[in-house]
């Protein structure tokens, strides 16, 4: 049998590492293709909302990566919800949203969810995305968003290092929370330092992401033959 082919979409290059590694990782046999539109997240970071035009930009990606023969589709930037939801809906394929596993997994672990964050335009669409999963599963859940100020601005200067100690002294500042979700799949790399600095569980993207959508494209495995 040919090896699946999972398409993944990207807003920016800082996601391709952690989500390849996560591939690597829990799906080493998937082929595994990176389709990257850079300007996508430099045009979502002008706008408080998702425009129409961006909207209309994701799912042409995704229609593309139908085109290249792809068994499943996973998004690995958090800023576009709702234009992954229209995508997803009128395709054959399973598309998923990036924090939608991740998200799954914390309302498991309690109802006090705090997540740390580095992009602000991505925050409302994912706390409205959180509330959606919660009210599906009748969960009184509540998340709370933190912002770890610079991080994201020290990794986009290469300085790697910087933006996991940032992510994890906001970890270790979180006192009230079940569980802390790491937004962004350009987060994963702190989760180690982040766990670290705290003994809530810290939960990052790309693993249950890898998962999830494996599970969605061959629908008879276990998922504990990752």
């Amino acid at each position: 049998m040919h090896s699946k082919r999972l398409a993944l979409i990207h807003a920016t290059r800082l996601a391709i590492d952690p989500i390849v590694f996560a591939c690597q990782t829990h799906w080493p046999d998937v082929e595994h293709i990176s389709i990257l539109d850079e300007s996508l997240s430099i045009d979502r970071s002008k706008d408080a909302q998702l425009s129409r035009v961006l909207s209309d930009r994701i799912i042409a990606l995704c229609r593309h990566a139908e085109t290249l023969g792809s068994d499943g589709v996973l998004f690995t930037c958090s800023a576009f919800g709702s234009a992954i939801d229209m995508a997803a809906e009128t395709s054959d394929i399973p598309v998923l949203k990036p924090n939608e596993a991740m998200f799954e997994k914390a309302l498991a672990l309690g109802e006090r969810i705090t997540m740390i964050y580095t992009f602000p335009p991505a925050v409302a669409g994912m706390e409205t995305e959180f509330d959606h999963y919660a009210q599906g599963l009748q969960s009184s859940a509540q998340i709370r968003s933190v912002y770890a100020e610079g991080a994201r601005q020290a990794v986009e200067r290469g300085d790697a290092e910087k933006h996991d100690q940032i992510i994890a002294h906001t970890v270790s500042q979180v006192k009230d929370a079940d569980v802390i979700v790491l937004a962004h799949f350009s987060m994963a790399t702190a989760q180690g330092l982040a766990s670290d600095a705290t003994n809530i569980p810290v939960l990052s993207s790309p693993a249950t992401a890898i998962e999830k959508i494996k599970l969605l494209v061959m629908p008879n495995i276990e998922s504990n033959s990752c």
